[in-house]
């Protein structure tokens, strides 16, 4: 790591060192609110978008630069890493994420893999390594990954929901069960971000 990008205001705060000014950045800088992104998007359905490395660096690179931010965050989504578990994701236009084959038993929590980031989400090192030779050498990058009970929300109930019925049954029906998902979803996201830190980002979030 340079000693611009070390001494950089966002990197000094998140070690609890003064700095100048509060260093600023946003969880979704990348995003539908920017024509640049539509630009670049197109009609390229949202899953392909998240796993094309170039597209990804594009407009995480882009938002950064236009914003004038202190720090640009990796353009992912945090659901895709449910894919390599075993779960079947996909992006419907108009309504959001959908899985076809949602955990609903401990025959489906067997079932679920744990393959490691590296092996089966290769685009995302792919994409830290074009961001990070695009950004200017004193900007940050950030890593990004669903926290567990987010993830297993999803998992288990299929999609967003108001009230997450299928969640809280087996949460509160099954509490065994439940902590065998969370540990192995757990580890899949601990691995997740450790393949970003490695690839090559700052920090993670």
């Amino acid at each position: 790591m340079n000693d611009a990008l070390l001494n950089s205001a966002f990197l000094r705060a998140c070690r609890g060192e003064a700095t100048d000014y509060t260093p600023i950045w946003l969880n979704r800088q990348a995003g539908r609110y920017m024509p640049e992104y539509h630009q670049v998007k197109g009609n390229t359905p949202s899953l392909d978008f998240f796993k094309t490395p170039h597209l990804a660096a594009q407009v995480t690179c882009d938002a950064q630069r236009i914003l004038g931010v202190d720090a640009a965050i990796l353009f992912a989504d945090l659901l895709p890493i449910l894919e390599p578990m075993g779960l079947e994701l996909d992006y419907l236009p108009g309504f959001g994420p959908k899985i076809a084959n949602p955990i609903r038993s401990n025959a489906d929590i067997d079932a679920v893999r744990l393959t490691p980031s590296r092996e089966s989400m290769p685009y995302i090192r792919e994409a830290i390594g074009l961001i990070r030779a695009e950004l200017p050498q004193n900007i940050p990058l950030i890593g990004f990954g669903g926290a567990p009970f987010t993830l297993a929300s999803y998992a288990i109930e299929g999609q967003g929901s108001k009230n997450y019925v299928h969640v809280k049954q087996l949460m509160y029906g099954d509490s065994v069960a439940w902590h065998v998902l969370m540990e192995k979803i757990t580890d899949a996201a601990i691995d997740y971000l450790n393949e970003q830190i490695d690839a090559g980002v700052q920090a993670v979030q």
